[in-house]
């Protein structure tokens, strides 16, 4: 009986994928105990919480969620459907696109290489990458000011600034040396350090500098110092404009002109640096237990992480690591959104707490926080 129901509810969301606006059955909010798998410790996270807020799924927001809380207490849950043709129940170890939760890759790879003295975070970027500007940037921005998305660069070239946008370009490909020449193109929209604009554009050109000191691609820089070392083995890059997720995976779906549409296929080929990982939520467990825990970065540069930028309104760290409190507790995060996925990795800087989900949100470029207080805090509750 319960995979009927699981099968039935898939079943009305498919009339909402392929016929128009989706319209949920009254038990659309009650999924089966079997949708959900955990295992919890006798203490740590609401537990109860965190089994409410799978349960129900999939529903109109969300299609599948994937959820790990480690440190002292674990509780690990899944709920909702791989596929929402077949109604086959979502893989908890099913890799996604981890999205801007990549800058912590990147800028893991810059600051190992300033670790190392092959670049000096206060020197300007234009020494390691010197075609880059245009004479319009009278004034060179620094590494650091990459780093921490103060280098007053304007946002790169885009195949559309929305789901919406883009979906018709998503089989399209715009190299991020396409994407940095826009940007350039424009000049700067600010001094550097004046500041801070988060975006992609920055850890664009951070990726490109990363091939240009080390005569290596990026792709393999991030595997051969982050990747391999961490045992992140279901983490990967595509292979160029590589549309497709490989391996085993929750298919995305994305609410466009009132269809739940199929996103799972798309060129991300322009985030590269800033936002093409795929990766699962074990592995980025690992990532951000061995970043905290300073086994990827050394000290000093791991402070980086943790150091928000002395400039009026600013927000986020090297990364785009961010604090926030939580309950009293100091929490550090980073969130990253494809169509179709949207994830959070986060933990306190002790590792008494981490948590790592994905949630295959049907609108994953929109507004996070119902998700975040949704699947996020009560993993801090308490």
């Amino acid at each position: 009986m319960r995979q009927l129901a699981r099968t039935a509810l898939a079943a009305a969301l498919v009339l909402g994928f392929t016929a128009g606006p989706l319209a949920l059955p009254a038990t659309a909010h009650h999924s089966s105990p079997a949708a959900v798998t955990a295992e919890e410790g006798g203490f740590g996270p609401d537990a109860a919480a965190l089994r409410a807020a799978l349960t129900g799924l999939p529903d109109r927001e969300v299609t599948a969620a994937l959820v790990r809380v480690g440190g002292d207490g674990a509780w690990r849950g899944a709920a909702g459907v791989r596929d929402l043709r077949t109604g086959a129940p979502a893989l908890e170890h099913g890799r996604f696109r981890a999205g801007s939760v990549t800058k912590l890759v990147t800028a893991a790879v810059v600051l190992q290489l300033a670790a190392e003295g092959k670049v000096d975070l206060d020197v300007s970027a234009g020494v390691y990458l010197p075609e880059l500007l245009t004479p319009a940037f009278e004034r060179p921005f620094t590494v650091r000011q990459l780093l921490n998305f103060t280098s007053g660069l304007r946002p790169g070239g885009s195949l559309g600034d929305t789901v919406e946008e883009g979906y018709p370009h998503r089989f399209e490909t715009l190299t991020p040396q396409g994407v940095v020449a826009a940007s350039v193109a424009r000049g700067p929209a600010s001094a550097p350090g004046e500041r801070q604009e988060y975006g992609n554009i920055h850890y664009t050109v951070l990726g490109m500098l990363i091939e240009e000191v080390t005569g290596d691609t990026y792709e393999h820089q991030a595997a051969t110092r982050v990747l391999r070392p961490l045992g992140m083995r279901h983490t990967s890059f595509p292979d160029g404009p590589d549309p497709r997720l490989h391996g085993p995976h929750n298919r995305g779906y994305d609410w466009l002109d009132g269809r739940l549409v199929d996103v799972t296929e798309w060129n991300m080929s322009d985030r590269w640096a800033a936002g093409d990982m795929i990766s699962t939520t074990a592995d980025l467990e690992r990532l951000v237990t061995a970043l905290f825990g300073g086994k990827v970065v050394p000290e000093p540069q791991l402070e980086e992480f943790f150091t928000v930028p002395d400039v009026p309104g600013a927000a986020v760290a090297a990364g785009g690591m961010a604090p926030y409190d939580v309950n009293g507790r100091e929490v550090w995060g980073k969130t990253g959104s494809r169509p179709g996925y949207q994830t959070v990795v986060a933990a306190t800087r002790d590792l008494s707490r981490t948590l790592v989900y994905c949630v295959d949100s049907t609108d994953a470029k929109g507004d996070a926080m119902g998700n975040v207080q949704r699947f996020a805090f009560p993993a801090f509750n308490r």
